[in-house]
């Protein structure tokens, strides 16, 4: 259930209305949104009264939320959210790329990689320094030495960096050095990582699981942003079928769905979908025209002697042309369809509420 608050709601209304959701036995959670203040009631089994809280001071209305994902669905906020890492916005108007190696190999290489990729369109740089491979024998990353590589990317090159946290142990690690921190997909169900994520201040990188419906994966979203977290990137990144022509199958179904369900913005990951670097670039040109929100892509500057995944990483010429590509591809898409909300004003949401901490978890979640 989400209870509305009226226009210009003072903050000691807000509070209050939050204080008498809570003495009923339920979490309220201020929602940043439009132009008014909206407080989701959770924790609450079965229906809720409404009745219990239409006559609170300055309540407009108190409205069903009928998606067993409240805090991720669009119903509690009609607006998208727009996530802030560092200069680069992700969401609504926004095409971003990251781009960089499967794993961080060496220093010298990463840094290469992230001068070449950033010259040619990248605006956040990936690597992992943790890497959960299907064979004990594979390459497994350097673990805190990548993630030491990463900052020194940062540092030289001033891109934001996203790299994994495969468990709950070293998820302090990766927080401390990474802008993004990303949960991969075999790792999307993963319930105590979801809730260490929910605890953390730094926006999260989903990725949907092997087999999973769009329903869980959102019900994933909901684990991270029910804990605290507003700051939830989804990443469709192929499922698993019968097909043996690529690697995973890419299901572009899922961005304009998700995007019709949830406000949370989504990318796409065409490099694990595919498998093979001659689907890349057309895998991406695709996403792009279906309205994701940004594309996460392989590049290694000698992908035949990468370490991990060099048959689906680009060549950085086949990166620029890539960047070219999408770039036309969004533009036609961003004039031909309607984004929502006043991009200017969610903009001045997103930097407000990195100003003053407030958020969701946080009052007052004034907009």
């Amino acid at each position: 259930m989400l209870v509305v608050m009226k226009k210009g709601a003072l903050e000691e209304e807000i509070e209050g209305a939050v204080c008498a959701i809570e003495q009923k036995g339920f979490t309220a959670r201020p929602i940043p949104g439009g132009e008014r203040v909206a407080i989701c009631i959770l924790h609450n089994h079965g229906p809720v009264d409404a009745c219990l809280f239409t006559q609170l001071p300055a309540v407009k209305e108190v409205i069903p939320v009928t998606r067993p994902f409240k805090l991720v669905s669009r119903e509690s906020r009609p607006c998208d959210t727009i996530i802030e890492v560092g200069e680069v916005l992700i969401g609504n108007g926004h095409l971003t790329v990251m781009a960089g190696p499967c794993a961080i190999e060496s220093e010298s290489g990463a840094l290469e990689i992230a001068r070449v990729v950033k010259e040619r369109g990248a605006q956040i740089f990936r690597g992992g320094a943790y890497k959960p491979r299907t064979s004990p024998y594979a390459f497994q990353g350097l673990g805190e030495q990548g993630l030491k590589i990463l900052a020194k990317v940062r540092s030289e090159t001033g891109m934001p960096v996203v790299t994994e946290a495969i468990d709950h142990e070293v998820y302090d690690l990766v927080e401390h050095y990474a802008d993004i921190v990303q949960i991969g997909a075999r790792n999307m169900q993963n319930f105590s990582l979801l809730r260490r994520a929910g605890k953390s201040r730094k926006a999260v990188l989903l990725k949907r699981g092997m087999a999973a419906t769009i329903e869980e994966w959102l019900m994933a979203a909901e684990y991270i942003m029910e804990g605290g977290n507003n700051k939830v990137i989804l990443c469709e990144r192929g499922v698993r079928t019968f097909a043996n022509h690529s690697r995973n199958t890419l299901d572009l179904s899922a961005v304009p769905v998700v995007k019709q369900e949830s406000h949370l913005p989504v990318i796409v990951d065409p490099s694990h979908a595919a498998g093979f670097r001659d689907q890349v670039v057309p895998l991406s040109r695709a996403a792009v025209a279906v309205g994701c929100h940004g594309l996460i892509v392989e590049v290694h500057n000698e992908p035949e002697k990468a370490l991990s995944d060099g048959a689906q990483s680009l060549y950085p010429d086949q990166f620029f042309d890539l960047c070219r590509q999408v770039e036309t591809i969004a533009g036609i898409y961003k004039t031909s369809t309607n984004q929502g909300c006043e991009n200017d004003h969610v903009v001045a949401e997103v930097r407000a509420e990195k100003e003053t901490g407030y958020g969701i978890g946080f009052l007052p979640a004034k907009i």
